[in-house]
Formats: C-alpha cells, sequence, structure tokens
C-alpha cells in the first residue's frame, strides 16, 4: 500500500536544517525504505502524552510521526534527548 507523505512546517524549517549531511541522508534513506514501505513495521507506538503517535529510530535521532489513513505525518526530527519534550509543544 503506497503512503503519502507529509510534514509539519517546523520540520524542514527548524529540524532538518540543524542536522549535518550525513544524519539527513541517514534520515532520508531510513524513510525512503523503512517508513514508506511498511510504518507499522518499522515503527513503535509512543505512550503517555504522545499516545496515538509513533517513532522512528535512526541512530541517535527520532522521527515522531502519526499515520493518518494513507497517509504518513511527521512531526519532528530531533536528537533522543530532546524529541519528546519538542514534540508535545507540536501536537498542540
Amino acid at each position: 500500500m503506497p503512503y503519502g507523505l507529509r510534514y509539519h512546517p517546523d520540520v524542514k524549517v527548524k529540524d532538518l536544517p540543524k542536522l549535518n549531511r550525513t544524519i539527513q541522508r541517514r534520515i532520508k534513506t531510513a524513510i525512503e525504505q523503512r517508513l514508506l514501505m511498511a510504518p507499522e513495521k518499522y515503527s513503535e507506538p509512543l505512550r503517555r502524552t504522545l499516545k496515538g503517535y509513533r517513532k522512528l529510530r535512526v541512530g541517535d535521532y527520532r522521527i515522531v510521526l502519526k499515520l493518518a489513513g494513507e497517509d504518513i505525518l511527521i512531526l519532528g526530527i530531533c536528537h533522543r534527548k530532546d524529541v519528546y519534550k519538542r514534540m508535545e509543544w507540536r501536537i498542540q
């Protein structure tokens, strides 16, 4: 089943430009090869305040996403130490 990909506006403006090119390539590859093919298989559900959202781990970085039918909404791409605090602000 092909999935469409949408990004939260802050992902392209704030998250990705802060990462170096190597990490950006790894994240792009993970999205194309894992997330778009089988998001339920490769991503894990989140709990507590982020219940209903999922994460994909790429090294020390996390991609927080929400599955909405045939669309994948990427809410954030951040380092694991502060990704969940930042995502709580974005989902409100």
